[in-house]
């Protein structure tokens, strides 16, 4: 397994990829092709996929804000989980966010995604309690 950084070039596997993950929230709007990509040249350097065998295996999504950290979209393929290709995609995105400074990273959890949950309480992730995410759409 390879640890790579992701781009725009690898779009269509990844999105194959998220599409077949249960917990995944795929946007029509947001996680097109053209807005991944802006995305990315947005935060260089900080979302990476796992390859076997020039496979895409797994992929974060990463950005920041100046001040904290945000993943997006960890997923591995369901043959390669429980290997710790999630914890390498995540240990690999906090190490670069460190890198530039940023010492707070958040990542949004469906409410009912009780494995992913997991997977981040046992990665060191704490739950907040104190907040609400809310959210608007923007009409073009």
């Amino acid at each position: 397994m390879e640890i790579r950084e992701l781009t725009i070039k690898n779009y269509e596997e990844v999105l194959t990829l998220w599409e077949s993950s249960k917990g995944v929230g795929l946007d029509s709007d947001t996680d097109t092709k053209e807005r991944i990509e802006i995305y990315l040249q947005r935060n260089p350097g900080l979302s990476f996929a796992a390859f076997e065998k020039g496979k895409i295996i797994g992929a974060v999504l990463c950005g920041h804000d100046g001040r904290r950290g945000y993943l997006h979209h960890l997923t591995i393929a369901e043959a390669h989980r429980n290997k710790g290709i999630g914890a390498a995609l995540a240990d690999k995105v906090i190490s670069k966010l460190r890198t530039i400074g940023i010492r707070k990273c958040n990542i949004f959890v469906f409410a009912d995604n009780a494995g992913g949950q997991a997977f981040w309480k046992r990665n060191g992730w704490v739950e907040r309690t104190d907040l609400k995410v809310m959210t608007k759409d923007i009409p073009p």
